[in-house]
């Protein structure tokens, strides 16, 4: 069928391909940007891949970390779009969604157009963004946020903790409705604010006031009531929601009660909850300020709990959440050894190690598949953010995102060795087996053995569509058809739940 060497610009041959389902002997031949042949015994192309003992992987998809961009106590992260990218990259991810944070007082429109600017200037893969939504005003949910998701932005983040950021339910209510209309995709960060506000306040009265008493002042049912209160709060529009960074046995258990009564809720959770435990809070001096991060690390028992959740797909995605801030005064000590636990800066790096941890204490321990591995890291992301088929899938006509993996290269993880620009990783020191050693993005060869070589802005903005949630036709309840006509100002021929005037 394929006769003439110069029919593929590259191809990857004689490694085994993975989907999100199933493992199977291919080669890729690959024209420009895209796929366009998956099968047995493709000739080389202009560049060929000998991809043999090696796994042929679609590019990781990251839809969670924070790049370029402020925290709510003004704190800068560490990395902006072109490291984090390269990062991203050298760890096998091939498209990055992190986020555009309206601040109070800030213009979303503004705000969007300023970060779009950014990654088209330094992104060295494919990306997109999500919106971080902290005013609800007319024109932030009505002119603004309804432009965005026109323009493919078809998520959006709100907070129901941090006080520079957070929203009431009332303002949720509005957001929920908002989303319903419009067909996005509610990311939430599910804790309750007055509770954490308040074991805190103690804990500081008590002097308490070390880095492990972070994990104190975020208490799991903070977590598990928050998750359960929006869940709510969403059922009065039948409007789907996804809860991010999950990692309380309360918050897993309530969502998965809820999804077995029909409730539209998704949820996601990240490596440093399955791999490391609130012990490491408890270092010396303020060293425990590197593992802070909100929620905060939990137990083996909540280790455990998370990765049966995956496994029996009560959560659907594995993001990084990597929010980079430096172990100094511009990041996590910013009064230096006087810092206390509420003055750090939640979170911790995690964008080039995500898949390599996945792939090593989860495919590798047997605690997963390699199809599992595939659809939690890049797959199911695609399909949740309205970015597949183009991405996500080694298929024909699909973008030529791939990674190939060497199953058996070992890494020592190191900061030094990694290309973030924070200075430290959590995992110092940790072996893992598996790296991806060729990454291929949008059909150019930007890893090649381990080295890494693109340009600054090569990266190209894509446009989403509808999220998952949204692309089945389902039942919208009475209620629902009544809240959201309520939401519209359109209820004319109701009385409540959908019940017409005539009906009475």
């Amino acid at each position: 069928m394929y006769k003439t060497m110069d029919q593929f610009d590259l191809t990857i041959r004689n490694g085994l391909v993975a989907s999100d389902k199933e493992v199977f002997e291919a080669d890729v031949g690959i024209v420009g940007e895209r796929i366009v042949a998956v099968a047995r015994g493709l000739p080389a192309g202009k560049r060929d891949i000998d991809a043999t003992g090696k796994y042929v992987l679609p590019g990781g998809i990251d839809t969670h970390c924070h790049v370029e961009q402020r925290s709510g106590m003004g704190i800068m992260g560490a990395d902006d779009w072109y490291s984090a990218s390269v990062s991203a990259a050298c760890g096998g991810t091939t498209m990055i969604v992190p986020f555009a944070a309206q601040h109070r007082g800030h213009s979303l429109k503004q705000v969007a157009e300023d970060y779009a600017a950014l990654a088209t200037e330094k992104s060295v893969i494919d990306w997109s963004y999500h919106l971080i939504v902290s005013e609800t005003d007319q024109k932030t949910l009505q002119e603004d946020l309804v432009e965005q998701i026109r323009k493919g932005i078809t998520s959006f983040k709100v907070y129901m903790t941090y006080e520079q950021l957070k929203i009431d339910d009332y303002q949720m209510l509005d957001v929920l409705a908002l989303a319903s209309r419009e067909n996005a995709l509610v990311m939430v960060h599910a804790e309750n604010n007055d509770v954490i506000k308040w074991v805190s306040q103690k804990l500081l009265e008590s002097g308490r006031t070390a880095p492990k008493y972070h994990a104190t002042s975020h208490v799991a049912l903070a977590e598990g009531e928050a998750t359960n209160r929006v869940i709510q709060l969403s059922k009065l529009f039948d409007v789907p929601v996804l809860i991010v960074h999950v990692s309380a046995p309360d918050a897993i258990a309530t969502i998965s009660a809820a999804q077995r009564i029909g409730a539209q809720v998704f949820g996601e959770t990240c490596p440093h909850y399955m791999l490391l435990t609130e012990d490491a809070m408890d270092l010396p001096g303020v060293e425990g300020a590197k593992y802070c991060c909100s929620p905060p690390l939990r137990d083996r028992a909540a280790q455990a709990a998370l990765w049966t959740a995956l496994k029996e797909g009560v959560l659907q995605t594995v993001s990084s959440d990597h929010a980079p801030y430096r172990y100094d005064h511009t990041g996590k000590l910013p009064h230096g050894d006087d810092t206390t636990f509420k003055q750090m800066a939640n979170g911790m790096p995690g964008l080039e190690t995500r898949l390599p941890l996945m792939f090593s204490e989860g495919v590798n321990t047997g605690r997963m598949t390699l199809p599992e591995f595939v659809a939690l890291t890049s797959t199911n992301h695609a399909r949740m953010y309205g970015i597949a088929p183009r991405k996500g899938l080694i298929e024909t006509g699909a973008d030529a995102d791939i990674a190939v993996w060497d199953p058996k290269h070992e890494v020592v993880l190191t900061a030094s060795e990694l290309h973030d620009h924070v200075g430290y990783t959590p995992y110092e020191g940790m072996k893992v087996t598996g790296w991806p050693r060729t990454v291929v993005s949008a059909g150019r060869v930007i890893v090649d053995d381990g080295a890494f070589d693109a340009a600054p802005g090569s990266g190209r903005f894509i446009a989403r569509g509808t999220p998952l949630p949204f692309q089945k036709e389902r039942q919208i309840s009475a209620r629902g058809q009544f809240f959201r006509a309520l939401a519209d100002g359109n209820t004319e021929g109701h009385t409540g739940f959908g019940y017409t005037d005539r009906q009475h």
